[in-house]
């Protein structure tokens, strides 16, 4: 087998590997934080929410996710800056992508 191939396919390994477990950490904080208006499953809960796995989100870099995340954006999103972690931020962001439909 080309040991290029090869090499390629170990990198790509190694970088979706901690997207993964990022993923499963923000499906924790998801469940905590975001369930009530974004509903189990992402697709918006109350009025006025977005479906977090609608193109129009999804094609959203993982900065501007994050920005919104927090800062909150009006009128309904409220910011959790300060009641998360940059760490559990990146995390929800990595699982919001996993809801990509």
């Amino acid at each position: 087998m080309n040991k290029r191939l090869i090499t390629v396919g170990l990198l790509a390994a190694l970088v979706a590997m901690p997207m993964a477990s990022w993923a499963e950490g923000g499906a924790d904080t998801f469940k905590a934080k975001c369930v009530m208006c974004h509903g189990a499953d992402g697709k918006g809960k109350m009025a006025g929410t977005k479906d977090l796995g609608s193109a129009e989100v999804q094609k959203q870099s993982d900065a501007d996710l994050t920005a919104v995340i927090t800062k909150g954006k009006a009128p309904k999103m409220p910011a959790f800056d300060g009641k998360l972690t940059a760490d559990q931020i990146k995390a929800v962001v990595a699982y919001i992508r996993t809801l990509k439909k």
